[in-house]
């Protein structure tokens, strides 16, 4: 088979993120009576179900460690691979740090899928390091069903810079760095009805790496960050939201969204992942109006950044993201926990 013919979607039955266990499943995997390593170098685990795990080495410097993979969202292999080490890295940027090195992760029907389209993946992941100045230095496969790539990814943070997703403070401004709707069209381009002036919407948001995280590191104002992934917006908020002790008021006119994305939403384009996160979730969302519901619960891949910023840092932050082309308006806040309704969507 020719690598100009492959349509990767083809080969597995979900898309990128969206393939992730809900919030409420994955509560269910973690639970455990088994004492963990007791020790104050860890600084970060998967308690408040942040981006990474962080570990203090001394000096005022963590390690930050993390991985990420998933089944294809594009049909092209190269950029497959492109959109999943951004993916993966991205989790390094939201912690506030900076990548060191990769690890390569890839599961592969070989009987299927020619070991010279693996490498168009490999070669994808090889590109994106280039671009985040970072070696791939290695890594482990293994013949599968479907197609799986990924990277595990080590970054550096000084601690002074550590960005956590439970630290955000009542009274804050919310940004999202990217719009959504990757989910929604991702599941039309796989079920074969997007329209061609599309189609490079998805990828070419995809691709672009959340380098902005290591930046707003280093504004003391920004007082939580994470990305958003699979859980969908409100997942990733949600889980801020409880981990900080706050609620959060949306506003969905100031949210930005791929546009076409709500078209094929009425076509009844939407991942079982998207589906899954709502039913996890909903009953701590209100909305205004639940036409909102989909796209606010969409399973992103490689979405923006999500920041909290004291109010009195909002300029700074605003001007950064509009010198580095990013989505630069408030859409919402934060407020002092009042009601198990953690998030309003006005």
């Amino acid at each position: 088979m020719e690598t100009q013919e492959i349509k990767m979607m083809q080969y597995s039955h979900g898309a990128g993120c969206g393939c992730k266990l809900s919030p409420s499943q994955l509560t269910h995997i973690l639970k455990t009576s088994i004492p963990r390593v007791q020790t104050d170098k860890l600084i970060v685990g998967h308690d408040t179900r942040d981006d990474a795990a962080v570990y203090d080495i001394g000096n005022g410097q963590a390690i930050i460690s993390t991985t990420d993979f998933f089944l294809p969202i594009v049909n092209d292999p190269f950029e497959f691979g492109k959109i999943a080490s951004v993916n993966a890295i991205s989790d390094v940027y939201a912690m506030g740090g900076k990548p060191l090195m990769a690890i390569a992760i890839l599961g592969w029907p070989i009987d299927k899928l020619s070991a010279e389209v693996a490498n168009l993946v490999v070669e994808g992941a090889r590109e994106v390091c280039l671009q985040a100045g970072i070696v791939l230095a290695g890594g482990h496969s293994i013949d599968n069903p479907e197609p799986v790539f990924g990277l595990a990814v080590t970054g550096m943070v000084e601690l002074k810079n550590l960005k956590r997703n439970d630290t955000a403070k009542p009274g804050s401004k919310l940004y999202l760095t990217k719009p959504l709707g990757i989910g929604i069209l991702a599941t039309a381009e796989k079920n074969g009805i997007m329209k061609p002036e599309h189609l490079r919407i998805g990828p070419e948001s995809m691709m672009r790496l959340n380098s902005m995280g290591a930046l707003l590191g280093e504004i003391p104002g920004v007082n939580a960050l994470t990305d958003v992934t699979g859980f969908g917006l409100l997942g990733h908020l949600l889980e801020m939201c409880e981990g900080s002790g706050v609620n959060a008021v949306l506003e969905y006119n100031k949210i930005p969204v791929f546009e076409e994305a709500l078209y094929y939403i009425a076509q009844n384009c939407v991942p079982g992942g998207t589906k899954r996160n709502w039913k996890s979730y909903g009953e701590k969302v209100h909305l205004h109006n639940p036409e909102n519901r989909t796209i606010l619960s969409d399973a992103q891949t490689s979405g923006g950044l999500l920041i909290s910023v004291d109010e009195d840092a909002a300029p700074v932050v605003e001007r950064m993201l509009t010198d580095a082309g990013l989505y630069a308006q408030c859409i919402g806040y934060t407020k002092a926990f009042n009601s198990e309704n953690r998030i309003e969507v006005i």
